[in-house]
């Protein structure tokens, strides 16, 4: 990668993603991206390849197009290898798309074609996040997500260099479960005495403290996201039941491929708003999520941008235009991402 990427939980600055390859029997190549981050819940590449290549097996001659009764049958078989069955199951319906001429989106439902991603700053120096604020301005992006979860002043003191350099930008705060309710407060309660609001804070608490969500909404007085609370389909009812939060963000590496299109709906049938996020995708695995929610449309907000993180590009397709657009209109088939 061009730099670290810290959060709460640890930093990574190499890619070590998994690609899958399916060819249906008609010779109809597609490719899916499993990205493992070992900061974020644990997963490695060795794992998410030993787990892919067992399920691949039992894979082989299924009907592509019977993706209900293969992905329950994958969802069964990995049912803690999220990053394997999405690279599974993406290569699989980009394959299965590109046979039947349709973008993938189509297959979700073709709402919408285009969605416009957020930019993050990880864990760095207040004059780096600084210095990041003004490209990320540069490049016509209007809403900034800045990593926290470690110390209260410090962070706020990152923030600020943010909101300096960006002044004009919306700012979302993510600690990835770093804080205690009331550090979380603390940082709020130092980005107003500086007139600063962000929008959002997403995941202020640790995972299991539904409670502290729910404190740090009512008594911070600020739109609350759960990502790593929203890691199934009962946590997103546990939320719902607790008032917890306002938005959940829906991650494909955190709940594969077919997985987040049941928890998308789920959580939009409880009232939830919805994120699509990611963990350290490339851009064949971001797009592919850009797919299921433009597929499903009307997404609060996207945050698909770590395809600008990486030193070197391993993918061609769909590129992030100025101003974080994605834009799906262009691809005739599957996701519309191949390997360079």
């Amino acid at each position: 990668m061009r730099e670290p990427f810290a959060i709460a939980g640890g930093s990574q600055d190499v890619v070590a993603n998994v690609l899958v390859r399916a060819e249906l029997s008609d010779g109809t190549v597609g490719w899916g991206e499993g990205a493992p981050m070992p900061a974020f819940n644990g997963e490695t590449q060795a794992g998410t390849l030993a787990a892919a290549a067992k399920a691949a097996k039992v894979l082989r001659g299924v009907r592509a197009g019977a993706w209900g009764a293969w992905g329950q049958r994958l969802a069964a078989m990995l049912p803690g290898r999220a990053a394997a069955r999405a690279a599974l199951e993406t290569a699989l319906l980009d394959a299965w798309t590109r046979r039947l001429g349709t973008p993938l989106r189509v297959l979700f439902g073709g709402a919408e074609d285009r969605i416009v991603t957020d930019v993050s700053i990880p864990l760095v120096s207040p004059e780096a996040a600084a210095e990041a604020g003004r490209r990320i301005r540069d490049f016509g992006v209007k809403l900034i997500k800045i990593k926290v979860g470690k110390e209260p002043a410090a962070d706020a003191a990152r923030v600020l260099a943010v909101h300096r350099a960006a002044p004009r930008s919306r700012l979302m705060l993510d600690a990835n479960g770093g804080y205690r309710v009331a550090q979380a407060l603390e940082l709020l309660s130092r980005l107003r005495a500086e007139g600063v609001q962000p929008e959002l804070f997403e995941q202020p608490v640790p995972e299991k403290d539904l409670a502290g969500l729910k404190a740090v909404r009512r008594r911070g007085k600020i739109l609350v996201a759960a990502d790593e609370s929203a890691s199934s389909p009962s946590a997103i009812l546990a939320l719902a039941r607790a008032g917890a939060v306002d938005v959940v963000n829906i991650k494909v590496m955190k709940l594969g491929l077919l997985g987040s299109l049941d928890c998308a709906r789920l959580a939009r049938a409880s009232g939830f708003s919805l994120m699509i996020g990611g963990l350290v995708e490339s851009r064949l695995g971001m797009t592919a999520a850009a797919h299921l929610a433009c597929g499903l449309g009307s997404f609060a907000y996207a945050d698909l941008d770590t395809p600008l993180f990486f030193a070197r590009d391993p993918m061609r397709g769909v590129p992030i235009r100025h101003g974080g657009l994605y834009d799906l209109s262009k691809v005739r088939a599957g996701v519309g991402v191949v390997p360079a």
